[in-house]
């Protein structure tokens, strides 16, 4: 029996919401999902929960239309699972229990836009390299859907709070005094104007916050941004990748975090935390660099 059929009020959303959702591995089986880890057998590796548990969870999950399937082997069947609409609808729940256990029990409280070297979070980020970014794609400034990995290319993904354009008026009064939360605009003005260095490295450079579309539209054309700004205001790759999160005036944003991405999707390289932003365009290229130098080549060039 579900914690909803049992509880008092019926019409209460959040009842019924536990009823679908209210089990630790209900959540962290969409967790990681939305991930990419869409096979039984993979699940039932990375979760370590009993074959019986997670089968019978998998199962509610479809019953609820939270997650679909989908064939993938005829003989014998096996089917992969993936989320639906509500199900994607779920990301930004599972970010805020991230961010409040970051602030609450892993932090000291208080609202930080950077984590602190070596700390539980710097080190969640720091593990993504390895990690496949999954299918999905992203809203761009200019209202397209955009795939937030260059295919066949180096993606450079750096990811920001917020910046805006003056008129627009939307930092929260106390946005200077949160650590880490300034600077977004001279980051992206630095990335503009040494684009060039990534275009000679075969790397597409892709500036991700979660502000809506329109926002980052009066933002690039303020300061002649010309290479995209994609928009992750639905929380989708910031859930699936478990990205460092803050909220400020009622809204989730982006840490300061820059991922080096491969053609094959790959997470190949995480600068984070990044103190200096300006100076994360330097640390980008240099990782670029030492990414696709050939073998040998750093040892033949000191010699």
């Amino acid at each position: 029996m579900r914690y909803s059929d049992l509880a008092a009020d019926s019409d209460c959303s959040i009842a019924q919401a536990l009823g679908v959702v209210g089990d630790a591995w209900t959540l962290l089986i969409v967790r990681d999902i939305a991930g990419g880890v869409d096979r039984f057998a993979a699940l039932h590796e990375r979760l370590g929960i009993s074959r019986k548990v997670l089968s019978a969870r998998l199962n509610l999950l479809v019953e609820d239309q939270v997650l679909e399937k989908r064939l993938y082997n005829a003989h014998p069947p096996r089917f992969s699972y993936h989320l639906t609409p509500a199900g994607w609808g779920l990301l930004p729940v599972l970010v805020a229990l991230q961010d409040w256990g970051s602030r609450h029990l892993l932090g000291d409280g208080s609202v930080s836009a950077t984590s602190e070297p070596g700390g539980p979070e710097a080190r969640r980020a720091l593990a993504l390299v390895g990690t496949r970014v999954p299918q999905l794609t992203l809203t761009s400034a200019v209202g397209v859907p955009t795939d937030p990995c260059s295919p066949a290319t180096w993606t450079v993904l750096y990811c920001f709070p917020g910046a805006f354009a003056p008129a627009a008026q939307a930092y929260s009064p106390d946005w200077g005094a949160i650590p880490g939360a300034r600077g977004c605009t001279l980051e992206s003005c630095t990335y503009r104007d040494r684009l060039g260095e990534f275009t000679e490295r075969n790397t597409v450079v892709y500036g991700v916050s979660t502000q809506s579309p329109d926002q980052l539209a009066g933002f690039a054309a303020h300061e002649r941004i010309t290479f995209p700004l994609l928009s992750d205001q639905d929380l989708r790759l910031t859930g699936a990748l478990r990205l460092p999160t803050f909220r400020a005036a009622g809204v989730d944003r982006l840490k300061r975090l820059t991922l080096v991405i491969d053609g094959g999707r790959t997470v190949r390289g995480v600068l984070y935390p990044l103190p200096d932003p300006a100076g994360s365009v330097e640390d980008a290229l240099a990782l670029l660099d030492s990414l696709t130098r050939p073998p040998g080549a750093e040892s033949q060039s000191s010699v």
